[in-house]
């Protein structure tokens, strides 16, 4: 993410109030502008196309559904994505370009088909036995499909410092969206869930096919190298299950309630529990900011003294790699000190505007009941997140896994006992979990300080493994004669 450090280093470099806040806002737009721009298309169409005039069963369907497509989008292709970023940053340093086709293709299909596994059999399901028509259905399905193929595609793009053209893309594909939708329901006359899920999957689609040109247009040579991909999956399977199971702990305290008395089933398909998962959003969207700020300062600040350590390993003296050492992880902490700080006012902040203002438009009761138990496990889970990658600055993936795996079985544990207290400490799992992740990672940071030299020096990363024969251990006889 080399882009946005450089870009913010020009705007933060000027110090002042204004910069700093034209900085945020920088940093703001290029990592979540995506999200933020669907919701603005969703939340006009629902405005002038009459949603709520709609009946409450249909209402729900197509909210489940828009609901589906986002949450099993992600955790489909949170196992593939961390491994080939890693693969794709190898090819960029190595700058055997014509591997990148080769990574795209292999990761396309092993995303459809995982993603298909999933989404093949729900809709079966949700046919035959929801009676849903078979052509809400299969729209549904090429919605998520579609959005795989998005998901997919901006991890390229991302990892090619992009960040303006997939906010631009987004911005294209929602604004056909509502058009389209506007064309639909008050040219054609369809129906308006039918006519805004049939617009927002085209503008998926076209977000997806804009997303692929680019890439075509960046990469052009294919060496045929795919085995190599499939090496990589085989090598750094740590990295598929600590995203897998990360994503996942996102979600599984969800998946927790769905399965107790509060929940409701549309479709006799889709299960959701309203004011638990509506409780949710507001609390991702309270601490989303710290996604945002951790990248602004890694960005600017923590790559620097990682590649001068990094520098001082290859062809620096011993003075000087326990120097850099030693800078570095005194950066480290400061960086995760001053993202808590900076989180922390942030979010009490937003919290306190949301408990004002949100039941003066509608929300109240349950959800913000709920909420600030939520608040507070989000803030601790980004924070947590943050420490996943620093882990993987250090190849640490015995601590990343242990981190993802503990989070996840904590929020999981938490979260069924969670179901038995009253509503206001359900999002308790959540947090109970988040700070479980966050003291197992903050432990393996503190151990990687301590044994870093081992394990740079003595896990066999500096010397490339081969098979053969042990070669002779005499290295000079003057005796021999040539």
């Amino acid at each position: 993410m080399a882009g946005i450090g450089v870009k913010l280093n020009n705007i933060y470099g000027k110090r002042t109030l204004t910069t700093n806040i034209i900085g945020m806002g920088y940093s703001t737009v290029m990592t979540i502008a995506p999200m933020l721009t669907v919701i603005g298309a969703l939340c006009i169409m629902e405005h002038f196309l009459g949603f709520d005039s709609v009946g409450y069963a249909t209402r729900e369907l197509f909210s489940c559904t828009v609901l589906y497509i986002f949450i099993f989008s992600l955790l489909t292709a949170s196992p593939f994505n961390s491994v080939l970023s890693k693969y794709m940053s190898d090819i960029i340093y190595e700058e055997t370009f014509e591997d990148i086709l080769p990574c795209y293709y292999v990761g396309m299909i092993l995303n459809i088909t995982f993603s298909a596994l999933f989404g093949i059999p729900f809709c079966i399901h949700e046919y035959l036995v929801g009676n849903v028509d078979i052509i809400y259905v299969f729209t549904g399905y090429c919605g998520f499909v579609a959005l795989v193929l998005v998901f997919y595609s901006m991890l390229y793009l991302s990892i090619c410092k992009d960040y303006k053209k997939i906010s631009f893309f987004f911005m294209i594909g929602m604004a056909v969206t509502v058009l389209l939708s506007f064309l639909f329901v008050k040219v054609i006359h369809m129906s308006i869930t039918y006519g805004m899920l049939l617009a927002l999957v085209i503008g998926f689609w076209l977000i997806a096919c804009l997303e692929f040109a680019l890439i075509r247009s960046y990469f052009r040579e294919n060496s045929g190298r795919y085995r190599r991909v499939f090496h990589y999956f085989r090598e750094y399977w740590p990295l598929v299950l600590t995203n897998f199971l990360y994503t996942l702990g996102l979600y599984i305290h969800n998946f927790v309630f769905w399965t107790t008395d509060l929940h409701m089933v549309i479709a006799r398909s889709f299960v959701c529990v309203t004011t638990y998962d509506m409780a949710t959003c507001l609390a991702m969207f309270t601490n989303i900011s710290a996604s945002v700020i951790f990248i602004s300062r890694v960005e600017m600040n923590f790559h620097e003294r990682y590649k001068a350590y990094s520098e001082a390993v290859i062809g620096g003296r011993g003075a000087d790699i326990e120097i850099t050492k030693k800078r570095m992880f005194r950066l480290l902490a400061e960086e995760l000190l001053s993202l808590a700080r900076i989180q922390f006012i942030i979010t009490l902040v937003i919290f306190l505007l949301c408990m004002i203002f949100l039941p003066q438009v509608g929300f109240g009761g349950m959800t913000l009941r709920i909420y600030p138990c939520l608040a507070a496990g989000y803030f601790i889970l980004f924070l947590m997140y943050a420490e996943i990658i620093f882990l993987y600055y250090f190849d640490d993936f015995k601590g990343s896994v242990l981190t993802g795996l503990s989070f996840c079985i904590g929020t999981l544990i938490g979260s069924i006992i969670a179901t038995h207290f009253p509503d206001i400490w359900y999002g308790i799992g959540l947090t109970v979990g988040s700070f479980i992740g966050f003291a197992v990672a903050y432990r393996r940071l503190r151990w990687m300080e301590k044994n870093l030299d081992i394990h740079i020096f003595c896990n066999g990363h500096l010397l490339q493994k081969s098979k053969g024969s042990c070669p002779s251990p005499k290295v000079f006889d003057r005796y021999e004669q040539d």
